[in-house]
């Protein structure tokens, strides 16, 4: 109250809020990294179960067989709760040596925020980096952001696969669908390039893909076919 009684239009409704799980900032000529961690405050075992140990185990509590059972119940949940917390503090460490490897690897676009800057890249890269398992890696990234300066993007942004252009410089697949988007962009919309004229356009620019690849990358970035984009 009094907030609760706002409900909003069906669309805000449905609108999930994205909290970046790392935060990228610039300072000087440094990438400072850091792993938003909220308002989850640190987490340590109780030292009153510390205590509560050493006096069960004191020697003259040693005879007594419900002492010696509430000492078995104490040790058993003690080390279960350093294990969770161990658990926790090796999926930081995780967390961040990947981020750190992915941000050391798409510095530019860091610094510059133009994808056209992005490298190719895949997780099995990132793996061989930071010798973790790829499925490890994989886990690491899920459902993951990273605030920049440039905005939030989800990790997942930051992987695509590699081809070789005309000059025999390996770019990502990211570049040439931009490529593709701005050739279609540009068309004149009263005669839009059909897939086959957009495929002459691409090896004109450079990019030696074939129509069929050029009509996967256009379907992937959801423009439609040549007379759906006919404007008279």
């Amino acid at each position: 109250r009094p907030g609760s009684a706002w409900i909003g239009t069906v669309v805000e409704r449905n609108q999930s809020i994205v909290i970046p799980d790392f935060i990228v900032e610039q300072e000087d000529d440094k990438l400072q990294i850091t792993i938003n961690h909220g308002n989850i405050p640190a987490l340590h075992v109780s030292a009153q179960y510390k205590d509560m140990m050493d006096e069960y185990t004191h020697p003259t509590q040693l005879n007594n067989a419900q002492i010696r059972e509430a000492a078995r119940f104490v040790k058993t949940n003690v080390e279960n709760a350093q294990y969770f917390i161990d658990a926790i503090r090796q999926r930081y460490e995780t967390m961040m040596r990947t981020i750190e490897v992915l941000v050391h690897l798409q510095r530019d676009f860091f610094t510059q925020g133009d994808s056209m800057y992005l490298k190719p890249l895949t997780l099995k890269e990132i793996a061989d980096r930071t010798g973790y398992d790829i499925s490890t890696v994989s886990r690491a990234f899920s459902n993951k952001y990273v605030q920049t300066e440039f905005g939030v993007f989800p990790l997942k942004f930051f992987f695509s696969e590699a081809m070789t252009n005309d000059s025999g410089e390996t770019i990502s697949t990211r570049e040439i669908k931009q490529r593709l988007q701005e050739i279609i962009e540009r068309e004149d919309k009263t005669n839009p390039l059909t897939d086959d004229e957009l495929e002459q356009a691409m090896h004109q620019a450079g990019y030696s893909i074939a129509r069929r690849t050029v009509a996967k990358y256009r379907d992937q970035l959801n423009i439609p076919i040549a007379r759906y984009r006919k404007k008279l």
